[in-house]
């Protein structure tokens, strides 16, 4: 599985971006999908997590009810909404696939496939 996530840039505090993560080499339905994200000089740390299915959504305190995580199945492809983005929302945003049909993990470890990364950059 290759993952290719987009949709990053340079946005105002209080602005809004979509990441999109893209999957190829075979279908992700069967897959949790995460999106996790590094600032310089900070570990990794988890954003948001969906189920194979979509019913199941986890997200990290700092973001909940700014950030929405979705996927299309059909397309292959895994979304993060971001609204009211704030200056410390600015990193490098990962997504990631887990074979997993049960609750998707919030941590990095289980995660087999990773994405090479969009910069999100909010500025004050």
């Amino acid at each position: 599985v290759q993952l290719q996530a987009s949709g990053g840039g340079l946005v105002q505090a209080g602005g809004s971006l979509r990441l999109s993560c893209a999957a190829s080499g075979r279908t992700v339905s069967s897959y949790a999908m995460g999106w996790f994200r590094q600032a310089p000089g900070k570990e990794r740390e988890f954003v948001a997590a969906i189920s194979w299915s979509g019913r199941i959504t986890y997200y990290t305190d700092s973001v909940k009810g700014r950030f929405t995580i979705s996927r299309d199945n059909a397309k292959n492809t895994v979304y993060l909404q971001m609204s009211s983005l704030k200056p410390e929302d600015t990193a490098v945003y990962y997504c990631a696939a887990e074979r997993n049909y049960g609750n998707p993990t919030v941590v990095a470890g289980p995660y087999d496939y990773w994405g090479q990364g969009t910069q999100v950059t909010v500025s004050s």
